[in-house]
């Protein structure tokens, strides 16, 4: 084996500046900058329109602390939330803790019940081939993804009326299953992925070893493609804690979510702009969290079927 010397590293011609690659990569970041700048920008607003006064609401200032902007806990103060009102009852602050426990237990619930219904159907159509008159497996996932173009007020009147029938209105259970059929489809397009790259000759070996279909299933397939499972179930918590449409439609008191108590603040006497911005970084919170510390997870299992 050749080994370089100090000397002939030292020797070795400086490369030239490449104005170009330095150029590409300026405007690259700036660009990236730029977009960041653009997406966060809105939740920076309605966070610190939370801590403004009546007054710093309609002169648009932007900079807490700065010139004007004195900074006050109006918007928490409505809700029961500041530290002066935080030991006070507060008929408010219950109500949003019960609308952020149902949008929990909704969004979970539906997520998990998503995840236990689509994990199989993907599996079935990632190792059985179906044919249904000329409809292949093919198919069928593309029928599967295509219920997310749709969209939720074509469904309104049908669910309206069924959820009637069946005394499912203002319920969480109700809210549970239309959210499941709502996440359904991208959780079986995303665990189908991940169940084609597995190599089928570990479930074959299983099956040689004793196993039953289901036991390979459960004991070799599932664990690999774990990644792609808590992908899903990530997305699907995102997608049904931010639904707005059918919360406000079959919900009234009961089983109402975040969302559609921060569009009630909205009414003929005006809106009342810290509230609702308070009640939205209450909601957005979760969000930022699922972002900054289950990013990677997203990312991995979104990812471990890129390269086979």
């Amino acid at each position: 084996m050749t080994t370089v010397s100090a000397s002939t590293r030292r020797q070795r011609p400086r490369q030239p500046w490449n104005w170009s690659a330095a150029t590409g990569r300026i405007l690259t970041y700036a660009a990236l900058l730029t977009w960041a700048f653009i997406c966060l920008f809105p939740i920076y607003w309605t966070i610190s329109t939370s801590f403004k006064t009546a007054v710093n609401v309609t002169q648009g200032d932007i900079i807490p602390f700065i010139g004007r902007f004195q900074g006050d806990w109006k918007g928490w103060r409505s809700l029961g939330l500041s530290p002066d009102t935080i030991f006070e009852i507060s008929t408010v602050r219950d109500e949003f803790f019960r609308r952020f426990a149902n949008s929990m237990i909704a969004s979970v619930g539906a997520s998990l019940l998503a995840v236990l219904i689509g994990a199989p159907a993907a599996y079935g159509l990632a190792r059985f081939r179906y044919k249904f008159g000329p409809w292949q497996n093919k198919d069928i996932s593309f029928f599967f993804l295509s219920q997310l173009l749709l969209p939720p007020v074509v469904l309104a009147m049908p669910f309206l009326v069924l959820y009637k029938e069946l005394a499912l209105l203002d319920n969480l259970l109700g809210l549970i299953l239309v959210y499941t059929l709502m996440v359904l489809p991208i959780v079986i397009w995303i665990t189908r992925d991940q169940f084609e790259t597995i190599p089928i000759e570990l479930e074959q070996a299983a099956l040689v070893d004793g196993c039953t279909v289901w036991g390979a299933f459960f004991r070799i397939v599932m664990p690999i493609a774990l990644p792609g499972l808590v992908a899903a179930f990530i997305l699907s918590v995102v997608m049904c804690w931010n639904e707005y449409f059918f919360a406000a439609l079959l919900t009234s008191t009961n089983a109402k979510t975040v969302p559609v108590m921060v569009a009630s603040q909205t009414g003929s006497q005006g809106i009342s702009w810290w509230t609702m911005a308070a009640l939205s970084t209450g909601a957005i919170a979760p969000l930022i969290f699922i972002g900054v510390f289950l990013e990677r997870y997203i990312v991995k299992g979104l990812t471990a079927g890129a390269v086979k």
